[in-house]
């Protein structure tokens, strides 16, 4: 039995990233709540709880974050291994957001298409509410919509999924 490989990430929070892609190929963003803009839109995302596998997780929080529930999405793929972002200073120095114990989140990520209609999405379906407002949009303008810090992990998301954006 060999031996799995090193963590590269061993001070990140495990997290799990969902691209969630509608019949003509768009992606569904989300302009986090109460988050000032320009660069307040992002796709899902939260952390793996303990012992949880990670395409279970993105089910759970896509269904906690946008009232979308696993009968709603087929699966079409995902990114293999850890994609990483660190948090700035001035935000791993804030205690009220992530108490110092992480330097930022190794995500997998996830692509599903949504076959539910969108009725389906409730902003308002947890009791910690993500976002404020969603929208579809194109997979290539995710990266200049997110915060810059995360920029690289996006540019590399929409260059792995770009080909679920043909309908």
């Amino acid at each position: 039995m060999s031996a799995s490989p090193p963590d590269p990430f061993p001070h990140h929070r495990a997290n799990v990233g969902i691209a969630l892609f509608n019949s003509k190929g768009q992606v569904w963003l989300g302009r986090r709540d109460s988050t000032p803009g320009p660069w307040n839109w992002q796709l899902p995302q939260g952390g793996i709880d303990s012992g949880e596998d990670a395409r279970a997780a993105a089910l759970r929080e896509l269904e906690e974050e946008t009232g979308i529930g696993p009968h709603s999405v087929s699966y079409l793929g995902e990114i293999d291994g850890w994609l990483a972002y660190d948090y700035p200073p001035e935000v791993r120095e804030d205690p009220r957001f992530h108490k110092k114990r992480h330097l930022g989140q190794k995500q997998r990520w996830f692509a599903f298409r949504f076959v539910g209609s969108d009725g389906d999405i409730n902003l308002q379906a947890h009791a910690e509410v993500e976002f404020d407002d969603w929208r579809w949009g194109e997979l290539n303008e995710i990266p200049d919509l997110i915060i810059p810090w995360k920029r690289d992990v996006y540019e590399r998301v929409a260059s792995a999924f770009s080909s679920f954006t043909i309908a």
